[in-house]
């Protein structure tokens, strides 16, 4: 499985996980999470990334005048501030926008610009590699090539509203945050591959659910108590599809995302413990495979309106 890197807001900014620190070092471009710690002089407010780098990142930052440097991943932003104008230059080109909630900002990979941002700014970033992008591309079919097209405070309220909410699904599990992580780079990737290309593709819908030994096989494995692989390249792979079409079909054959899934397990699985054990909360948490006693809480109570404590006092 992708190792995730969950990070809550911080007075350092951090070092990068050493996949991304190698990519820094052994070439032009920086991976984009050191390079946004560079040019934001500050650490994210929260963050999940695989070894590459790829992934989610959430910065609230000041005001920024600086050149943001050659990156190796596209990377895909929404805003979530105040209104405000802002430049940015791209050699001889210079784009004035404004900053508002349902638009997007793309700096393809390999890019650079200088920003001049005179406000704060609340921001959720994806750092999208080119190889996901084209692999997308390909099991979508879509035959055209994936070449993303520089975005600045582009009107999007579908990208925005999808990367917006993502920051707020991450619950400090690793195989769930995990799968939410890798649910969503596709999911966006094909959004972009649709609206944000040279040449937009049209993206057929596919039909039809796993069959229901495949689905059985897709159910144990999230299931598992074990250490079993459930990412979701793992998932597509024991099914024969690919990560673009399992997605689908397994939501077709149960009504939710594998994500959704796994969070309604763990759910249950949370409530039977504390309403059938006396085991303290803390040690539910840890057995469920969350980072903290306050990891769990917060994600039980998003999904009940209630805390793990409160729940149990009034299930009993």
């Amino acid at each position: 499985m992708s190792k995730v890197v969950l990070r809550e807001s911080a007075n350092e900014i951090p070092a990068a996980p050493r996949g991304q620190r190698d990519v820094a070092l052994g070439g032009d471009r920086s991976a984009a999470g050191v390079e946004m710690a560079r040019v934001l002089r500050t650490a994210p407010f929260r963050m999940a990334l695989d070894a590459s780098g790829a992934g989610i990142a959430h910065w609230k930052h000041d005001p920024l005048h600086d050149v943001v440097e050659p990156m190796s991943h596209h990377v895909i932003m929404a805003y979530n501030g105040t209104v405000q104008r802002m430049e940015r230059r791209s050699g001889r080109s210079i784009a004035i926008g404004t900053f508002r909630p349902g638009v997007v900002i793309i700096i393809p990979e390999g890019s650079t610009s200088r920003w001049d941002i005179p406000k704060p700014v609340d921001v959720v970033q994806l750092y999208l590699p080119q190889t996901t992008l084209k692999r997308v591309a390909d099991e979508a079919a879509t035959g055209s090539p994936a070449e993303l097209l520089e975005r600045t405070a582009h009107p999007d309220p579908v990208t925005s509203r999808l990367l917006l909410s993502a920051a707020d699904v991450l619950e400090g599990h690793e195989a769930l945050d995990t799968l939410f992580r890798q649910q969503l780079m596709d999911l966006l990737t094909t959004r972009l591959l649709a609206a944000h290309t040279g040449s937009p593709s049209a993206i057929l819908p596919t039909r039809g659910g796993l069959s229901p030994k495949t689905l059985l096989r897709a159910i144990e494995r999230l299931r598992s108590d074990s250490d079993a692989d459930v990412s979701l390249a793992a998932l597509a792979a024991d099914a024969g599809l690919s990560r673009f079409h399992f997605c689908r079909a397994f939501k077709d054959s149960t009504g939710l995302s594998p994500h959704a899934w796994l969070r309604q397990h763990r759910l249950e699985q949370a409530m039977n413990m504390l309403r059938d054990t006396d085991a303290p909360v803390v040690s539910i948490a840890a057995t469920l495979g969350y980072s903290s006693q306050t990891a769990f809480a917060a994600a039980f109570r998003k999904l009940t309106g209630e805390s793990p404590s409160d729940w149990r006092r009034r299930a009993r």
